[in-house]
């Protein structure tokens, strides 16, 4: 452990920009998919300028401050959505739609060398290049549909989170927003998905069903079987 001589973000979860680390300074730090952000998070998912985050004064305290530039799939810091600036503590988790973790360490507290990743992110990964998933170190063969890829990537980014029908919808069949997707259609997907990873890893429950609120990505126990 070391004690940070700036205030910093650090990714915690989100592809191959885990461990990624960047010092903040006063001025404005903006996150985003574009080339010319300051912190450059490549996914479809994150909006070309998504956020940023700067010094400032918040109800009469001053820090540093994060807000949503108007991005398609939101901010949340906690887990909730930032609405308008918000003021951030140490430790503060800041999600970028649905997609990646970062996590808020202060000037002069202790940032950890590395962060320990879920175990799931080393039984189940995900190639977003080639649209792949691998579990337990076998390649789920044939590949996942592009729908399935989707919600299984969408549900794994919420790290924990439960993830709602309406969500879903908006990121996996986004050209259907205005026609609606039946809640058979979203059961369907949910349970193809299950089958697929089951195939290989019958021994554990990947996709978790929370009545009446949607769905979870549930991490396999540490002691499991490899």
């Amino acid at each position: 452990m070391a004690i940070a001589e700036t205030a910093m973000l650090i990714v915690q979860a989100g592809g191959n920009e885990a461990g990624r680390r960047w010092p903040l300074q006063h001025g404005r730090t903006v996150i985003g998919r574009d080339i010319d952000c300051d912190i450059v998070l490549p996914d479809r998912l994150v909006s070309r300028h998504h956020a940023y985050v700067v010094w400032d004064l918040v109800n009469d305290r001053e820090g540093y401050v994060v807000e949503d530039l108007r991005s398609k799939n939101g901010t949340f810091v906690n887990g909730q959505e930032v609405t308008e600036p918000r003021l951030l503590e140490d430790g503060d988790e800041i999600q970028i739609a649905l997609r990646f973790k970062l996590a808020f360490v202060d000037a002069g507290e202790t940032a950890p060398l590395t962060f320990d990743l879920p175990d799931a992110v080393e039984r189940l990964r995900l190639m977003e290049e080639t649209r792949q998933v691998i579990v337990k170190d076998q390649m789920v063969d044939p590949p996942l549909s592009p729908a399935q890829f989707r919600l299984l990537a969408l549900l794994i980014a919420s790290q924990g989170n439960v993830v709602g029908r309406e969500e879903i919808v908006r990121q996996v069949w986004p050209e259907a927003l205005e026609e609606g997707v039946s809640e058979q259609a979203i059961d369907a997907l949910v349970r193809r998905l299950r089958e697929r990873l089951n195939e290989i890893d019958p021994s554990h429950q990947y996709i978790v069903t929370v009545r009446g609120h949607g769905f979870r990505f549930e991490n396999a126990p540490p002691w499991s079987a490899r």
